[in-house]
């Protein structure tokens, strides 16, 4: 069966009180990502934004929930809404994040991005000392790491440790209540380690030289 995939672009009349707050708190260097439902608000924000001497936009792009950004600007502006995109920006970058819907401006600073890293550190250690790991894989297009699933699987049963793989088209953290597994390890959307202690992202096993 075939997929059709439409974009859903909200339409807004820029904000110009807003977007003058916004601009008294912007470094010289940055880099702008949008969430696709806001790509013709952050075209504008951009194209206002060109038009002051005072800052620079070292890149444009659109962002998703897997989306890592190398750049060497201090700051990166998410035109969009909610904290989930830019809260994985800000983890897998180490950059401050800036988001902007039109009608607010937050920020997800170093403080927010350190309380993550000791969150993570918890589970890494928590996956240290794990006896049974489960494997998320994803079975939607853009998300499968089947592979990689394996692989993992594989090099952890090489230490002697009881590894267990879970496909599934859509995840229900509830329902890891049913397993008796330690920790999860996720290969599919890296949001999904947010919500949960007991789910870590698979590039975080590089630690362990998985």
């Amino acid at each position: 069966m075939e997929t059709l995939y439409i974009e859903a672009i909200k339409k807004l009349k820029l904000n110009k009180e807003k977007l003058t707050e916004l601009e008294n708190l912007l470094p010289p260097i940055l880099y702008v990502v949008y969430s696709i439902q806001y790509k013709k608000l952050a075209e504008e924000v951009k194209k206002e934004l060109e038009k002051s001497r005072k800052i620079q936009i070292q890149g444009f792009s659109q962002v998703l929930g897997c989306s890592r950004l190398k750049t060497t600007a201090n700051t990166i502006l998410l035109i969009g809404s909610g904290r989930f995109h830019a809260l994985n920006l800000a983890l897998s970058s180490g950059k401050e994040v800036l988001i902007f819907d039109n009608f607010s401006i937050s920020k997800i600073g170093k403080e927010e991005i350190e309380q993550e890293r000791r969150k993570e550190k918890g589970k890494y250690l928590k996956f240290l000392s794990s006896k049974e790991t489960g494997i998320f894989v994803s079975a939607k297009k853009g998300q499968e790491n089947l592979k990689l699933a394996m692989k993992i699987k594989k090099q952890l049963e090489k230490k002697g440790r009881k590894a267990f793989l879970f496909l599934a088209d859509n995840i229900n953290l509830q329902e890891l209540e049913n397993f008796p597994i330690d920790i999860w390890i996720n290969t599919a959307c890296p949001g999904l380690s947010l919500d949960s202690s007991r789910i870590i992202n698979h590039n975080q096993l590089e630690l362990y030289s998985v």
